[in-house]
C-alpha cells in the first residue's frame, strides 16, 4: 500500500484546527513533487525524513545485501516472516472448522470478515498510536497481547460447542484488532531505518515476504490442520507472537515517538484523526494512490470463497485443496512483487501500474467458464502476478507522506482496504451461496476491472505531461 512526507511541525503541534489545516495544506502541496521524486527514484526530503533537498546524493539502485547489512530491519523481516505465516496458519484453521461445522459458505466467509473488519476500528482509531507512542513499543505490546488471546482460542477449542466456536470467531476478531497499530508501527519503522532505493528494495523484501509467508502458512496450514488439528495450529500461532516480540525487544533499538517529546502540545485524539484524513484523501494524487490500494478487495475475493470452492472439486481432503487455494494468489503476487521491485525501473513500475492493475481483476473472469482445480489455480496466481502493481503504489505513497504522519497514514489507507475486503466477503459469501462460488469470484473480478479502469485512466492523465512540453 502507499505512503506519505512531512508536515510543518509547529503548525502540527499547537493543536488548534485552523494550525493543522495550515499544514495538511502544505502538505498536499508539496505531495506531487514528491510523487514526482519516486518515479524518478529519487528519494524527496520530506520521505527521507526531513533533510534538506541537497543533503542526500541521488539515489542509486539498492542490493539485497545492504538491505540485509542493517541488522535492525533484518529483525523486522523475521518477526514479520514468523508471524504471517502463523496467522495464516490460524486462518486455514478457523475457516475449516467453521466449514466443517456448519457447512455454510456465507458463515465460512464470514469467519474470514472477521480477520478484516476490525480494521474499521483499528485502522481508524488505533493506527495513530504507531505515531503518538514508540514505534517499538507499540509492536512488542500488541504481540504479547495477541499471543494471550491465541492461547485462549486454543484453549476453547478443546469445547465441541456452537458457543465455544463463536467465542474463538470473538477472540479472533480481538486479534485482529491489534493487527492494525502493530501494522501501522512497523510500517513506519521501515520507513524509518531505510531510505531512498534501499527503502524501495525493503518494502520489496516486506511485501515478497508477505506474500512468502501466506503461501506457507495457507500451503502447509492446510496439511498442518489436517495433522494436528485446530488446537495444534492456534498453538503454533501463539508462539510465533512470542519469537516476535522477543525479536523485536533484542534487536529493534529504542526510539522516541514520531510525533514529538510528551511535554509538546498536542491536538486532541479526534482532531489528530480528522488531520490524517484530510492529509490522506484530501489530494487527488494520494487518493488514486490509496483506491488503487483498495482494489485489492476484488481481486482477492478467491481467498474469501477458498474453502466452498475448494470442496467443489474432487480428488483431494478440503484441508489440503482449501490450503492450495489460499495460497495461489500470494504465490503470484510474490512472483509480480519481486520482478517489479527487483528487475523493473522506478519509472516504469509508475507507467506499468494501472495496466496491471486492470489485469489483476480482469483475469478472474475466466472463472465464469468453470475451470478445473488445477487451471483455476493457474488463474489465481496469473491475478497475484499481476496484483505485484501494489509496490509502485507504496512507493509512490510514502515519498509523499509525513514522516510524524506515516503511522496513521499506514492504518488509514490499509484500515479503509480490510475494511472494504471484509464487508466484501460478507456480500461474495452470501451470493456464493445463490450462484456458486466460481461465478461469484468472476462476478468480482468483473466489478474490479471496471474500477480499475477508471483508476488507470486517471493516473494516466495526471501523469502526462501538459501538451507542447516536451
Amino acid at each position: 500500500m502507499p505512503r506519505m512526507g512531512r508536515t510543518h511541525g509547529k503548525a502540527h503541534g499547537k493543536g488548534g484546527g485552523v494550525g493543522n489545516r495550515a499544514a495538511d495544506t502544505a502538505a498536499v502541496r508539496s505531495t506531487q513533487a514528491a510523487v514526482t521524486a519516486a518515479q524518478a527514484g529519487v528519494p524527496s526530503s520530506r520521505a527521507a525524513g526531513g533533510r534538506a533537498p541537497g543533503s542526500q546524493a541521488p539515489a542509486a539502485r539498492a542490493t539485497f545485501t545492504e538491505v540485509f547489512a542493517v541488522g535492525e530491519f533484518r529483525a523486522l523481516w523475521l518477526a514479520m516472516l514468523l508471524s504471517v505465516a502463523g496467522d495464516q496458519l490460524a486462518r486455514v484453521a478457523m475457516t475449516v472448522l467453521v466449514y466443517d461445522r456448519t457447512r455454510s459458505a456465507f458463515l465460512t466467509a464470514l469467519t474470514y470478515a472477521m480477520t478484516l473488519l476490525p480494521w474499521l476500528v483499528g485502522g481508524i482509531g488505533l493506527s495513530g498510536l504507531a505515531d503518538r507512542l514508540p514505534r517499538r513499543q507499540v509492536m512488542i505490546a500488541c504481540d504479547l497481547a495477541r499471543l494471550v488471546l491465541v492461547a485462549a482460542m486454543a484453549a476453547a477449542s478443546l469445547a465441541d460447542s456452537a458457543a465455544a466456536l463463536w467465542a474463538m470467531v470473538a477472540l479472533l476478531f480481538l486479534v485482529t484488532l491489534l493487527d492494525s497499530p502493530f501494522k501501522s508501527a512497523r510500517s513506519a519503522l521501515v520507513a524509518d531505518i531505510l531510505t531512498g532505493e534501499r527503502y524501495v528494495l525493503g518494502t520489496t523484501v516486506t511485501q515478497l515476504t508477505f506474500q512468502a509467508g501466506m503461501v506457507l502458512g495457507f500451503a502447509l496450514g492446510g496439511v498442518t490442520v489436517a495433522a494436528l488439528g485446530t488446537r495444534g495450529a492456534l498453538g503454533t500461532d501463539a508462539a510465533t507472537f512470542a519469537v516476535s516480540a522477543l525479536l523485536l525487544a533484542l534487536w529493534v533499538r529504542r526510539r522516541p515517538a514520531a510525533a514529538g517529546p510528551r511535554g509538546a502540545a498536542k491536538p486532541s485524539h479526534w482532531a489528530d484523526m480528522a488531520a490524517g484524513v484530510r492529509l490522506v484523501f484530501g489530494d487527488a494524487t494520494l487518493r488514486t494512490l490509496v483506491l488503487f490500494g483498495w482494489l485489492v478487495t476484488f481481486y482477492i475475493a478467491p481467498m474469501a470463497l477458498a474453502v466452498p470452492y475448494a470442496a467443489s472439486f474432487r480428488g483431494l481432503p478440503l484441508a489440503v485443496g482449501t490450503g492450495l487455494m489460499f495460497a495461489a494468489l500470494p504465490l503470484g503476487t510474490t512472483v509480480g512483487t519481486f520482478v517489479l521491485g527487483r528487475l523493473v525501473s522506478p519509472d516504469r513500475r509508475q507507467h506499468w501500474m494501472g495496466g496491471m492493475a486492470v489485469g489483476s481483476c480482469a483475469v478472474l473472469m475466466l472463472c465464469w467458464a468453470r475451470p478445473g482445480f488445477g487451471a483455476a489455480l493457474v488463474i489465481f496466481m496469473v491475478a497475484g502476478l499481476f496484483a505485484g502493481y501494489q509496490i509502485a503504489a507504496n512507493a509512490a505513497f510514502v515519498a509523499a507522506v509525513p514522516a510524524e504522519r506515516r503511522g496513521q497514514a499506514f492504518g488509514l489507507a490499509n484500515g479503509g482496504m480490510q475494511v472494504f475486503q471484509g464487508l466484501w466477503f460478507i456480500i461474495v459469501g452470501a451470493l456464493a451461496g445463490l450462484l456458486g462460488p466460481g461465478a461469484v469470484i468472476a462476478l468480482s473480478g468483473c466489478i474490479g476491472t471496471v474500477m480499475a479502469i477508471a483508476l488507470a485512466v486517471r493516473w494516466a492523465t495526471r501523469a502526462a505531461p501538459p501538451a507542447g512540453r516536451s
